[in-house]
């Protein structure tokens, strides 16, 4: 760690590989492709007029992806969830969080549910042999706060049939087609799909929100600056109603740190391994 430490000082000190012509940012693919053009689009171009340079969305295929395309230098801006970004930060220092971003609550914080369609499963207590769809390694709500919900009940994912399904809606469908008995996804997206029958049977403790990351290694820290004032100019709209974004960043943003992910931290030792499927 202390050698990754010294060659990002270095790399940072010598001006290696920061680019200021273009910024490449890539969403976390919690959704599809089509519903992220939707939700980003906008803060990207706003971005790219503030900042008066070129901002390109890069589409990934997963969050394992992300995670290795940044550390390599081929992202420079990156939407991620708090497990993402701890996972990102153990061995790439300089991933530098610049913001969280409110949700609808106005809060910087969310919360993972355990769903189930009504009546399916009775209770939760000492469940096993039950199929369970996750959303992806990485995925905060998927192993880490599906496995501590499922402690906190009397069981646990070894105990029963998980699988990783894909995005958060991949999850809960596979709940609603009946692949699966229960799936772990963000409370939010939840929401949306009760109308289908869905049930959250219990829900995390309120956790840190998704943030806008930065790779101090291709983004200079002067370009780092003009995006904290851009994110700020960007919550005092958000407050006045003026600010057109998506749902998933158009509640405001509020400045980030990284001991802000230390809850995470603590939940991650609470599980101690999680299974890194495909990484």
């Amino acid at each position: 760690m202390r050698r990754i430490c010294f060659l990002l000082v270095l790399l940072l000190g010598l001006g290696v590989g920061v680019r200021a012509e273009e910024l490449r940012f890539a969403p976390l693919p919690m959704e599809s492709r089509e519903v992220l053009e939707t939700q980003f689009r906008p803060m990207v171009e706003d971005m790219s007029r503030a900042l008066g340079i070129a901002v390109t969305m890069v589409y990934v295929a997963d969050y394992g992806e992300l995670v290795e395309q940044f550390r390599l230098g081929h992202i420079d801006l990156a939407y991620l969830g708090p497990l993402p970004y701890v996972e990102l930060r153990a061995t790439f220092p300089g991933a530098e969080p610049l913001g969280i971003f409110r949700e609808a609550s106005g809060e910087p914080f969310y919360t993972c549910a355990l769903v189930s369609m009504l009546d399916e499963v009775p209770r939760l207590s000492d469940l096993r042999d039950r199929r369970v769809a996750l959303t992806q390694p990485l995925s905060t709500c998927g192993f880490l706060v599906t496995d501590l919900l499922l402690r906190r009940h009397g069981s646990n994912l070894a105990q029963n049939q998980f699988f990783y399904a894909g995005t958060h809606p991949d999850a809960l469908m596979a709940v609603v087609r009946g692949t699966a008995h229960l799936a772990g996804a963000k409370t939010a997206i939840v929401r949306k799909f009760m109308k289908l029958g869905l049930q959250i049977r219990a829900e995390s403790e309120p956790l840190p929100g998704f943030a806008l990351v930065a790779n101090a290694v291709t983004v200079s820290a002067q370009k780092r600056q003009a995006l904290v004032r851009f994110l700020e100019q960007a919550d005092a709209q958000a407050r006045e109603g003026r600010l057109a974004w998506g749902e998933k960043v158009g509640f405001g943003v509020v400045p980030a740190k990284d001991s802000d992910f230390d809850a995470v931290r603590r939940l991650k030792e609470e599980v101690k391994a999680i299974p890194w499927e495909g990484l």
